[in-house]
């Protein structure tokens, strides 16, 4: 009878150790215990009771590292260097899954920036892979951009169409060119956000997808190093369902700025003027001024740019509209020439109007609130060139 009991007592003390993730250790040494993440470049371990690894090694013997004591009380939480472990046989998981969050979006191109989910901290490292296509006019647009660029994108000089992340909702924020493979350490606390570098959207279907690694990191632990079990609570578990749940996000406009700044000093009255460039290749150049419905509105434009082989050097008023039989033109303003000047508002909701030709000079009254857009009547600017000179006048 005493040795059942002892023998039941010797499996009910292994039957944790069944159950729980073995490091080996490149010294010959076993760990036994729950793999709980990646703190600071080193895999940290919950201990099983007796899942120690005996002789302390050297990250045990080393006093700034956290969890310093004895290796063999259950509970106790534990910290190895990569380099001092052989493999990791995990039960049920993968090494990935210990050491990352993963979080998968699909990056559309829209009004807004497209809100990740991926909450980050400054000096998390963060890994991006994506794939995907994005249609566009008569583009194919993969994550690292085309060969062009567009003035009207949040990122002028950098490649047209590519994706692109910011942290935050403030227009302040750093932008940070993405592409196919990107991994970057975050500068900021705050949401990640995505979208493809371009000024337009109307013309664009299709999605990015979009893979977010970012590397675990354990509340608890950052808060204090001292090793005993209250340092990481359940609640901290890392492989927990529900940790990967995300907290609503501001929405992150693509309008430039926002609204206009200035706005709020600016009486009914009083007179509003802007000078801007409008490329040849502008699919949509914002003119950073936000009307109000019965602003009466003065544009005038003068200069010349190179529309295509086709048409060659037009001014605002574009060159002669031609078709091909039956076929429908598919420039923002079909009826208009090809390299006219034409505007558009985008309204709040991120809807835009019915695209208007502008040419050398138009006086209107505006029907709504938005955002005063200028772009060349055209459906292929790859090969367009120089700019029109244009000034704005709001009463």
């Amino acid at each position: 009878m005493k040795k059942i009991v002892l023998a039941l007592a010797g499996i009910l003390l292994l039957a944790p150790l069944a159950l729980a993730d073995t490091i080996v250790l490149r010294d010959g040494r076993t760990v036994r215990g729950t793999v709980l993440g990646f703190l600071n470049g080193r895999i940290v371990v919950r201990l099983a009771p007796g899942g120690g690894a005996g002789t302390p090694t050297s990250s045990e013997t080393n006093p700034t590292v956290p969890g310093a004591q004895g290796v063999n009380d259950g509970g106790e939480i534990r910290f190895f260097r990569p380099n001092e472990i052989e493999r990791i046989d995990i039960d049920g998981r993968s090494l990935e899954e210990a050491r990352y969050d993963t979080r998968v979006i699909n990056v559309a191109l829209g009004p807004n920036w497209i809100d990740s989910g991926v909450d980050v901290r400054r000096g998390q490292r963060v890994q991006v892979r994506a794939s995907g296509t994005i249609y566009a006019g008569r583009s194919r647009i993969t994550p690292d951009g085309l060969r062009t660029t567009d003035p009207s994108s949040p990122l002028p000089r950098s490649p047209e169409g590519a994706l692109i992340g910011a942290v935050g909702t403030d227009p302040d924020t750093p932008v940070e060119v993405l592409g196919l493979n990107r991994e970057f350490t975050a500068e900021r606390d705050g949401r990640l956000y995505l979208t493809a570098n371009r000024g337009t959207y109307t013309d664009a279907r299709g999605a990015f997808v979009v893979r977010v690694q970012t590397e675990r990191e354990l509340p608890q632990c950052r808060r204090d190093t001292a090793a005993n079990r209250d340092d990481v609570e359940e609640t901290d578990d890392p492989f927990d369902p529900n940790r990967t749940t995300s907290r609503p996000a501001p929405t992150r406009s693509r309008t430039p700025g926002g609204s206009n700044r200035n706005d709020q000093t600016v009486g009914r009255n009083e007179r509003r003027e802007a000078s801007i460039e409008v490329p040849g290749t502008s699919r949509g150049t914002d003119t950073g001024i936000d009307l109000r419905a019965g602003d009466r509105v003065t544009i005038t434009a003068t200069g010349q740019i190179v529309a295509g082989r086709r048409a060659g050097s037009v001014g605002p008023e574009g060159g002669q509209s031609t078709g091909f039989g039956s076929i429908v033109s598919s420039r923002p303003a079909p009826n208009a020439g090809v390299g006219a000047l034409i505007g558009l508002i985008r309204l709040a909701d991120g809807q835009v109007s019915q695209a208007f030709v502008v040419g050398p000079q138009l006086t209107f009254t505006a029907q709504s609130d938005g955002r005063l857009i200028l772009l060349v009547n055209d459906d292929n600017y790859n090969d367009n060139s120089g700019n029109f000179s244009v000034r704005i006048n709001v009463n």
